[in-house]
């Protein structure tokens, strides 16, 4: 029964957000929360974090991306998004150039639900040396099982 009636979460930039919710994946939480973050050029790393992690986020469903940017998200003016411990989320995509932003959290998620997979975006090819589930996948493998 885990994972029925679950929910696709996306963090990614405009272009990859937009085409998933056009596809039909837009959804909000009974408390009005998105099940998606559209990443510009000055969101902050806490900000892609605290969505990732659930600590919450800037209200609204926009921020913009800045790498070199780490302020601290000011309380008053958090969203509780909680895509890592929202019971309707099942799966989150990532764009992997963002995922590389926040790798460490990324490799601190250790539960097989929500999944989170590293999706390429229009700006930035897909790189398998990057993915974090292939590498683990590869862990679990040896040459000869693969033959």
């Amino acid at each position: 029964m885990a994972g029925r009636g679950k929910l696709i979460a996306v963090i990614g930039d405009e272009d990859t957000v937009t085409g998933f919710l056009l596809g039909g994946i837009g959804e909000l939480n009974k408390n009005r929360h998105p099940n998606f973050l559209v990443v510009e050029k000055d969101t902050t790393i806490n900000e892609i974090e605290d969505t990732f992690r659930s600590l919450g986020s800037v209200s609204g469903s926009v921020a913009e991306a800045n790498p070199s940017q780490h302020d601290p998200p000011l309380w008053d003016e958090i969203d509780s998004w909680q895509f890592l411990n929202r019971d309707d989320i099942g799966i989150i995509l990532i764009n992997q150039y963002i995922a590389e932003m926040v790798r460490h959290a990324l490799d601190a998620h250790q539960h097989s639900i929500p999944a989170v997979l590293e999706i390429p975006s229009k700006e930035h090819p897909y790189d398998a040396a990057k993915d974090s589930i292939l590498r683990r996948a590869r862990g679990m493998f040896t040459a000869e099982d693969l033959r």
